[in-house]
């Protein structure tokens, strides 16, 4: 019955990768690829917040419960991107393709004929309590275009709902998150191992 309910639980979270234009065969014989983050349009919680009226939100609750506390976490939650979030993707894209494909992903390699863009569309932090906990859910649009010419898209693929958790206890949203980043990584490589090799 436990382990029933715990499949059910982890169905329900299962991410989701969708290839919504384009093909995998431009990226065989690659040896770089540049990577660009986007957060312009991404929404927050299940009300899609804006990032500022969710920082602006939570950063007001937190104060309320200890004076500085909501300061120090939006200066965290800011950070958060280019010290967890991007980190943990590029991390898994290179270990899942770097090794046995030879393909470098890196964010500034203005060199290089392909880009990927990593627009996230959605979050949910998620939460943990100790005893019952809710992994993070991150959602984005990924998609290879040429660099010098960015409008032309060579693939897309949308992710949905990619959870963020560790084993144990994780009380970090901002981590909480980065495993979701870190899981988008790995599903991507994975899927363009099986299609482009």
């Amino acid at each position: 019955m436990i382990l029933s309910a715990f499949l059910f639980v982890a169905s329900m979270q299962a991410q989701k990768l969708k290839v919504q234009q384009g093909g995998f065969d431009f990226i065989k014989g690659q040896k770089e690829i540049n990577v660009q983050f986007v957060y312009d349009n991404m929404r927050l919680m299940k009300d899609n917040l804006t990032n500022d009226e969710y920082v602006a939100k939570r950063s007001e609750n937190l104060e309320e419960k200890s004076r500085g506390k909501g300061t120090t976490w939006k200066k965290t939650w800011e950070s958060s991107r280019e010290l967890i979030w991007q980190p943990k993707f590029l991390e898994l894209m290179n270990k899942y393709l770097g090794n046995d494909e030879d393909i470098y992903f890196a964010e500034e390699l203005s060199e290089t004929t392909y880009t990927l863009i990593v627009e996230t569309v959605w979050l949910y932090p998620g939460w943990d309590a100790g005893i019952m906990k809710q992994p993070a859910k991150v959602s984005t649009n990924l998609k290879f275009v040429e660099t010098a010419t960015p409008e032309n898209v060579l693939l897309e693929v949308s992710s949905t709902n990619a959870p963020g958790d560790q084993w144990g206890n994780n009380y970090s949203n901002e981590s909480r998150v980065g495993e979701g980043y870190a899981k988008t990584g790995k599903s991507l490589a994975k899927l363009i191992a099986k299609k482009a090799f």
